[in-house]
C-alpha cells in the first residue's frame, strides 16, 4: 500500500517536516515519484516507527544512523508492561505457520514476502519428494 506524505505523517504520528528531515539525513529512504506526487510504502512506515521506538528509548539520531548503517548494534529494548508488539503471522501450508517480529528480525515487508515464498517452495518440494517415494 502506498501513502502520501500527509497519510504517512498521520500513520506514524511524526510531522511531515520531520519525515522530510529524516529523508534528508539518510535515516529514511527517499519516496518514489517527484515532490508533489511522492509516494511512501510500508517500508517507510516501518523505518519511521523504528526510529521513533529507538528515540523513545533514549537514542540520539546519530546513534540511530550508525545502527542503520550497520556501524553499531541495535539495542535490546525490553517491553514495558502494557506495551504493544506487532508480529507477522504467515500461513505457509496446512499446519505450517511462520511467526516473525519484523523489527527484531530487521526485515521489511518485501523481505518477509521473499522469505515466505522461498519457504513455500521448500515445503512444496518436500511434499513432492514424499509423494515420489
Amino acid at each position: 500500500m502506498e501513502h502520501t506524505l500527509e497519510q504517512l505523517s498521520t500513520l506514524t504520528d511524526i510531522p511531515a517536516r520531520t519525515v522530510r528531515y529524516y529523508i534528508q539525513q539518510g535515516l529514511v529512504d527517499r519516496p518514489t515519484g517527484s515532490r508533489k506526487t511522492a509516494r511512501y510504502s510500508e517500508t517507510h512506515v516501518e523505518q519511521l516507527l523504528t526510529i521513533k521506538k529507538w528515540q523513545s528509548s533514549g537514542l540520539s539520531l546519530d546513534a540511530i544512523q550508525r545502527i542503520l548503517k550497520g556501524e553499531a548494534a541495535a539495542p535490546a529494548i525490553e517491553a514495558e508492561p502494557g506495551s504493544l508488539r506487532v508480529l507477522t503471522h504467515i500461513h505457509l501450508a496446512a499446519g505450517v505457520e511462520l511467526t516473525i517480529d519484523p523489527q527484531k528480525a530487521g526485515m521489511n515487508s518485501e523481505q518477509l514476502r521473499t522469505l515466505s515464498k522461498q519457504i513455500v517452495a521448500l515445503i512444496a518440494a518436500a511434499e513432492k519428494d514424499n509423494t515420489d517415494d
